[in-house]
């Protein structure tokens, strides 16, 4: 590519532009769905709070086969089995006027299709049978409704935009679904520091719309911003497309308010940068499922908003290339690099198969990989001027085989819908096996070839990801769930990845998916620390139960 050509294909775009497309939302607002993103289908599958069934998809049959007695549960193909705890209490009708005591009778949810949404998650290979769905409107209800469950001994689920992809946010058996869609307000902002405190319930792209009117924005940005939940971010620890620039939960949380499973609320909301008084205990409940306590509050410091974002469509012939481009990124790009995903040609074949309007901005079938880079900063003539020489110096070098910069709002916006469509579009092609792994970069491709080489024609292999910050999405497509190519998977993907020092969860979590396989990556000592702690803050495991640890070190005493 030319310096003429690279010229006339750059166009900068500010995020002033990008705020002036989406409508300006009240916190309280549910979003229907983002220009050029595939939120909008995500918000379609979510009516479970709307009291609609409609636009909620039919289940596969394969994916699910449960035993009447109501004891033990197959999910995917019989590839997990869970045992129900006998320990814990079936609801009555006193259990259910007691809620309604506390709450109203309209937040006591047992509409049958509201139900059957809220029991199911958004990829239909979990669904659990919970007979009543809570929403409480206050911290304080939330305490009281975990007081009562746990000394009944009435096992909870806490729930929030249900995006997971792990089934940590939906039932196992009957647990009770205690869901914080109703607490979303935003408490305060302090547009000097950039400190956000709201409501666990607020949806994540609300939350960026309101910053965005303050010249702020959220360091955390998914696919799934127009459903997820800032508190199922926080207890999932979601990393996102620009981990690569504002890294994770763990470092932008500053407090947070927790629920615990005997009720008490433990008031952690600090607004503090720098604290050091005893055991920052805020961090215990980051990522850890809602399987020690609910988060009811967020404190979050929030960065600047760009007014400069660039966005380039790239392709290269290879892996190795991939990685070389990226280190070059990091080197030229610097501080403007704000994020760094790749896909492989069958993630991009993926897309234009199963997504409407989605095209390839490079000449199809010609290329192996494509890298999406964003630059956002302050000044559009130096973003501009950095970007353009990363570029035609890595084209010179042989690093970019093409290429193409984003010329308008709609072009970058096509972009994204590409990467972030790849999940939405593997749903639509069928069954599908998804892995979240975290690897050495230079290992990252390396599992993608193995399990393509032991799978052979009988499923397709994608590979996509935050490359950025060496965090693979391994997925395995088939037309039904088949145990055939699960042996094949599992448990050698767990021990390909434990062999090389990777996690076998970057940033989807555990959940019922793998709780059991939890040894992969980390140490016995480390796991029954962990099971400790449960017992401590949890004695009769009434939280998220099934998820994150093994149900054998909890249960079985």
């Amino acid at each position: 590519m030319d310096r003429r050509r690279l010229s006339q294909l750059f166009f900068k775009f500010s995020s002033h532009r990008i705020r002036f497309l989406s409508p300006k939302y009240e916190p309280s607002t549910p979003i229907s769905g983002t220009i050029g993103r595939f939120r909008e289908s995500l918000s379609q599958s979510f009516k479970a709070y709307s009291g609609s069934r409609q636009g909620f998809p039919a289940f596969r049959a394969p994916n699910l086969s449960v035993n009447h007695a109501m004891q033990l549960r197959r999910f995917c193909s019989g590839t997990i089995e869970v045992q129900r705890n006998t320990s814990f209490s079936e609801i009555t009708s006193d259990d259910i006027q007691h809620f309604v005591e506390i709450l109203g009778e309209k937040n006591v949810v047992q509409d049958e299709d509201r139900l059957l949404a809220a029991n199911t998650d958004w990829m239909r290979k979990y669904k659990g049978s919970s007979k009543i769905l809570l929403l409480p409107n206050t911290a304080e209800e939330v305490t009281q409704i975990l007081q009562y469950c746990n000394r009944r001994c009435l096992a909870v689920v806490p729930q929030g935009g249900n995006t997971g992809l792990v089934g940590g946010s939906v039932p196992v058996f009957d647990e009770v679904i205690i869901n914080l869609g109703s607490m979303n307000k935003i408490i305060s902002f302090d547009n000097v520091s950039g400190i956000l405190v709201c409501e666990a319930g607020c949806i994540l792209e609300n939350l960026d719309a309101f910053l965005a009117n303050q010249g702020f924005m959220m360091p955390l940005d998914l696919g799934a911003k127009g459903s997820c939940h800032i508190g199922g971010n926080v207890s999932t620890n979601a990393g996102g497309l620009h981990f690569i620039r504002h890294g994770s939960l763990h470092g932008n949380i500053l407090g947070l308010e927790v629920a615990l499973p005997d009720g008490t609320l433990l008031d952690m909301l600090g607004s503090l940068r720098k604290d050091n008084t005893g055991y920052d205990l805020k961090h215990l409940f980051i990522g850890i499922e809602g399987s020690l306590g609910i988060v009811t509050k967020v404190s979050i410091l929030t960065p600047s908003r760009p007014s400069s974002t660039n966005i380039a469509f790239l392709a290269c012939k290879d892996y190795s290339s991939c990685q070389n481009l990226l280190v070059e990124a990091k080197r030229s790009l610097g501080e403007i690099l704000s994020a760094f995903e790749f896909l492989d040609s069958d993630a991009m074949d993926m897309a234009l198969t199963h997504l409407e309007g989605v095209r390839n901005p490079l000449p199809p079938s010609l290329y192996n990989f494509y890298v999406l880079i964003e630059t956002a900063g302050s000044d559009e003539s130096y973003n501009k001027a950095k970007l353009e020489a990363f570029l035609l110096s890595s084209m010179e070098d042989g690093i970019i085989s093409d290429g193409v910069v984003a010329q308008d709002i709609n072009q970058a916006n096509s972009f994204w819908r590409i990467r972030e469509g790849i999940t939405e579009a593997l749903i639509k092609a069928g069954a599908v096996y998804k892995y979240d792994l975290s690897l050495p970069v230079k290992n990252i491709y390396d599992i993608v070839e193995e399990m393509r080489s032991r799978l052979g024609e009988s499923a397709k292999v994608v590979g996509y990801g935050h490359l950025g910050d060496g965090n693979l999405h391994l997925n395995v497509s088939t037309p039904i769930y088949d145990d055939a190519v699960f042996t094949k998977i599992e448990p050698f993907i767990y021990e390909w990845t434990s062999n090389h020092r990777g996690s076998i969860s970057a940033e989807h979590g555990l959940g019922l998916m793998k709780a059991n396989k939890i040894h992969y990556s980390k140490s016995s000592e480390s796991v029954q620390l962990m099971a400790s702690i449960k017992k401590l803050l949890d004695p009769n495991r009434i939280l998220n139960p099934y998820k994150v640890l093994p149900s054998s070190m909890l249960f079985n005493e």
